[in-house]
């Protein structure tokens, strides 16, 4: 039997978006810092179809401002304050959205860590799996081997393996028949569930 510590690994999810703010730089690098070899962002792409590292399509949530990610360039999102006032004050004023490939140069400079990379359904159904699917895998290029691309979304995850990703993970939506059929058929590496939601007999 394994011992719990190869056993359990925690993944560090949005970063350590429990003392900053979600899915920021700063919480990334905390998590890493913190000696964590598994965190797990969110993606979105721009009005301009660059990936950046959001989960909500809308602003309101953390930027405070009506409107969404698909409204905004690349360059007009990195200025936008995601401080989160809500939960941390001004502590974390001038916290911006990431970039995905600024994401990948932090993890580049952690050779022991993986990133869990969700490509979010919203910008799916806004620009279609072959332009999102694509432009995510082309921003994670430089540390692909290190990032195993998730999604609630299968038809997101199969065309990822298709394209080449090395790694993906199916997040899955309910546990039935076709879903099962479809995990079998899929072999995800990772498979990510809730437990609550398998039947007792299984």
């Amino acid at each position: 039997m394994s011992s719990p510590s190869s056993a359990f690994e925690l993944v560090a999810h949005r970063g350590n978006s429990a003392e900053f703010p979600e899915n920021s730089l700063p919480a990334v690098a905390s998590a890493l810092q913190l000696g964590l070899r598994f965190v797990e962002i969110d993606v979105q792409l721009s009005q301009d179809l660059v990936p950046v590292v959001m989960h909500d399509h809308t602003l309101m949530r953390t930027a405070g401002r009506d409107g969404t990610v698909f409204d905004m360039t690349a360059a007009q999102l990195s200025q936008l304050d995601v401080a989160e006032p809500q939960r941390f004050g001004g502590r974390y004023a001038g916290t911006h959205i990431p970039l995905l490939g600024e994401f990948v140069a932090l993890l580049a400079n952690h050779p022991q860590a993986r990133g869990f990379v969700e490509i979010k359904s919203e910008s799916l159904e806004r620009f279609g799996h072959e332009q999102v699917v694509s432009r995510v895998l082309a921003a994670l290029a430089p540390c692909l081997a290190r990032c195993i691309v998730i999604s609630f979304d299968f038809e997101a995850i199969e065309r990822a393996r298709a394209a080449g990703a090395p790694s993906v993970g199916w997040v899955l939506p309910q546990w039935d028949a076709a879903t099962r059929s479809a995990c079998s058929r899929l072999a995800p590496d990772f498979v990510f569930v809730d437990h609550e939601i398998f039947p007792a007999d299984e």
